[in-house]
């Protein structure tokens, strides 16, 4: 298929997808497409199984993939309409459920001390992507700052075991909820978030993405798969979708990663769903070892935004 059969094809597909190629690739924000996630496809059947209680599964974090906080994960990741009553709902019922002693979100009753970077990074850009009130997020954005690692990175176990170096996972779910809260036009420690962003990117690109700064050797060959929804977990599509939507200027350091992604596109002109993670669900969006909508689309922004040959 060429470029414009592509392009036809991800418009076959559900309409969150077709409105981020309209958004993404056609440079056409078509909101009546936005206002039609909630009533159908994908947006529909995850706002569907919502509780009666406001939440999902057993509340904010139980069980991990069902619960309120991974399906605001995925409604946000949609591109859900902001001002969805549902959602809304929901995030205030977390915040009401108390914040962790460090300010952040805790992930239940017995974890009231400490919070999860991680699991906050992912709370921030939801709650903000959904427009939040600023003084609600003020002491999650206070947490971040103080967690900021000598490698200027993020790593959620400094709250549980310790650790001595950041983790990729963790400093990927802190910029893209960082990004957000800017976008999203908060002005709290606007000076701080910058110079926290431009340290952890740089701790990112340090890596190539994907490279021991020490050894050279590729840190964890899951990086190089392509799993969506991403969840928690860092890969490099991840990464390089953080930096296009973050408006982020080509670095050379960029390049084994996008190199790599290059490689995995199919004769077709898709790229497959490689893997997906393990449990429970509320429906499967794709299947794995299938082409994918998802990474086709994501593959394709990042190439245009980057001005990419071919792309």
């Amino acid at each position: 298929m060429n470029e414009q059969q592509i392009i036809e094809w991800l418009l076959e597909g559900d309409v969150s997808i077709q409105y981020q190629v309209y958004r993404d690739l056609l440079e056409n924000d078509k909101r009546d497409l936005q206002d039609r996630i909630a009533k159908e496809g994908w947006g529909n059947q995850f706002l569907s199984k919502c509780n009666k209680n406001g939440h999902w599964g057993n509340r904010f974090y139980q069980p991990k993939w069902i619960s309120t906080h991974y399906t605001l994960l995925d409604l946000r990741n949609l591109n859900l309409n902001p001002d969805n009553d549902i959602v809304k709902e929901a995030i205030e019922l977390t915040l009401n459920s108390g914040k962790a002693d460090d300010g952040g979100i805790p992930l239940g009753p017995s974890t009231s001390h400490h919070s999860d970077v991680c699991v906050n990074g992912m709370f921030l850009n939801y709650a903000s992507y959904f427009k939040t009130e600023e003084k609600e997020l003020c002491s999650i954005v206070d947490s971040f700052l103080q967690e900021i690692m000598p490698d200027s990175g993020f790593n959620c176990i400094t709250t549980r075991s310790g650790a001595k170096h950041s983790s990729l996972h963790s400093t990927i779910s802190v910029l893209e909820g960082l990004n957000e809260f800017q976008k999203s036009g908060y002005t709290y420690r606007i000076k701080d978030i910058q110079s926290a962003k431009e340290s952890a990117e740089e701790f990112i690109l340090l890596h190539q993405l994907f490279l021991s700064d020490r050894t050279g050797e590729i840190i964890n060959k899951d990086f190089l798969k392509m799993p969506y929804p991403s969840r928690w977990k860092y890969d490099i599509l991840r990464a390089l979708d953080y930096f296009q939507y973050a408006g982020s200027t080509w670095d050379k350091r960029m390049e084994s990663a996008l190199d790599i992604i290059q490689n995995k596109k199919n004769k077709n002109g898709s790229w497959n769903l490689n893997v997906a993670h393990p449990g429970q669900v509320h429906f499967t969006m794709e299947k794995a070892g299938k082409s994918s909508r998802w990474n086709t689309l994501r593959a394709m922004r990042i190439l245009k935004h980057f001005k990419i040959k071919n792309y």
